[in-house]
């Protein structure tokens, strides 16, 4: 029997329980290292050969700067016939693909959308708009117009009715706007479901594809940010071109980080102006202060004489 504090013996219940133990910890440390390095990396989900079956064609492919193309036919919520280029040319745009008959993802990623678009100062229909897409080619108009009902609701604002837009269409203008953007899905007949990832684009008013942002929650300054962006400062205020000074987009990660070296400028900027101020303030009650002292002692000169 060891003593109290000494060597576990090897063959001992503690001892494989510490080893247990050991196994979990550094399986745990690996998993978190790799999720770090593709996050670093800009992949959204591992590499397809790796990936189950029903997930080998999931993903974002980025196409910065690309063209989203214009003369796509869909349908809005109205039932109306339109081309997504009736949407640019005016304002940045928010893009996001969705199926409006998922039980998972897509309706948290719109609820998240829309909480961030009511953190957002700038007005849907007003500085932007919004064009949502369903890649299901089976879903109508009505359900649109459901799903549109729904969200505008609960974004809250006036005018969102008017722009915010939901689409449906034909599978060529899904297959060819998916592509346009690198929106990859797939669709499990097994599950009668789309296995897909989530994420919304960022437009310029020309169409070219400005910013990414992943995931069902996105950061409202992003979202801030990456319209003042694609507007080219036509939308924000000096403000936001200081933070974007301060502030660069990742496409690794799709989000906005702080430069360092241009927040140490903007320090060391203000601290020269703070101490320039404070410089010429001194100056100025120095070149005051001799006089007042000459004006107190002067009455008592004259008493003495």
């Amino acid at each position: 029997m060891p003593a109290r504090g000494g060597p576990l013996e090897p063959g001992s219940p503690a001892a494989a329980g510490r080893k247990l133990l050991l196994a979990v910890l550094s399986g745990v440390f690996l998993a978190a290292t790799a999720l770090g390095q593709s996050m670093t990396q800009g992949i959204l989900s591992p590499p397809a050969s790796l990936r189950p079956p029903y997930l080998e064609n999931v993903g974002i492919e980025q196409r910065l700067d690309g063209p989203v193309p214009a003369d796509l036919a869909f349908v809005d919520d109205t039932g109306r016939g339109v081309k997504l280029g009736d949407y640019f040319g005016k304002k940045p745009l928010i893009l996001n693909l969705v199926y409006y008959n998922c039980t998972m993802l897509c309706g948290e990623a719109l609820a998240g959308l829309t909480g961030a678009l009511k953190m957002v100062k700038f007005d849907v229909g007003s500085e932007f708009e919004v064009v949502t897409v369903s890649f299901n080619p089976q879903e109508t108009p009505e359900l649109a117009a459901a799903k549109k009902k729904e969200d505008v609701k609960r974004y809250g604002r006036p005018g969102g009715e008017k722009g915010w837009h939901f689409l449906t269409g034909p599978a060529e203008s899904i297959n060819a706007l998916a592509k346009a953007v690198g929106f990859q899905y797939q669709y499990d007949a097994t599950r009668n479901q789309y296995a897909h990832t989530t994420a919304i684009m960022v437009l310029t008013p020309e169409g070219r594809i400005s910013r990414y942002f992943y995931g069902v929650e996105f950061a409202p300054k992003d979202l801030r940010l990456g319209l003042v962006e694609a507007s080219s400062g036509k939308i924000g205020n000096p403000v936001d071109q200081v933070l974007l000074y301060c502030y660069h987009y990742d496409p690794a990660v799709g989000r906005y980080g702080a430069v360092v070296a241009n927040l140490l400028k903007i320090g060391a900027a203000v601290t020269i102006l703070f101490i320039a101020g404070l410089l010429l303030v001194l100056f100025r009650l120095e070149r005051i202060a001799p006089r007042s002292s000459w004006d107190h002692r002067k009455p008592r000169q004259a008493g003495l004489s």
